[in-house]
């Protein structure tokens, strides 16, 4: 018997053809999961989120963050503190 670790004769793994439900395309980010109230209301209304423009909670691209439209004073002070 030989010492030593043993070769894998299996071939390396196929890559899943199916890409993630989230990630970045072209700088965009994406998320095809199905929307949960949760995720909806953290990318739409988030005080702790320093983001105006949050990623989408479903589809590709960008949702705004509307606490800091409402709030606009906070949202320029917390630069400065």
């Amino acid at each position: 018997m030989a010492d030593g670790p043993v070769p894998d004769p299996s071939p390396d793994p196929i890559p899943d053809p199916i890409p993630d439900p989230q990630g970045k395309f072209l700088g965009m980010p994406y998320d095809w999961r199905k929307p949960t109230a949760a995720r909806v209301k953290s990318r739409m209304w988030n005080p702790a989120d320093p983001r105006l423009f949050t990623p989408r909670s479903y589809g590709w691209g960008y949702d705004m963050n509307f606490y800091w439209l409402t709030h606009p004073g906070r949202y320029f002070k917390k630069g400065t503190s």
